[in-house]
């Protein structure tokens, strides 16, 4: 697995947007990635320096449209704290 194939998406809520400013970003990655994966995954990509990584799995949520029901699909969510001498990532500058 390459680092593009672990980071699959940035989420941009209104908690991710809180975390912006202390440099915390939330990511959704490859449910089978690792901590350590992640953290060489975000180094290599957006060429920071990781402090830690928290990861959450994140069940599917149950919706109903008319007759049909069932369930959104589930994933992994990383929170990413990088280190206070690191650079922002740009990507996120622009939205905070």
């Amino acid at each position: 697995m390459n680092a593009y194939d672990i980071i699959k998406k940035p989420i941009l809520s209104e908690k991710s947007y809180a975390g912006i400013p202390d440099k915390k970003y939330t990511f959704a990655v490859d449910p089978r990635a690792t901590k350590t994966q992640i953290k060489a995954a975000v180094e290599e990509i957006f060429k920071v320096q990781v402090l830690k990584v928290n990861t959450v799995n994140v069940r599917g949520k149950y919706k109903r449209q008319g007759r049909s029901e069932g369930y959104t699909s589930k994933y992994k969510k990383a929170y990413v704290q990088l280190t206070a001498s690191s650079k922002s990532i740009e990507f996120f500058d622009s939205l905070a």
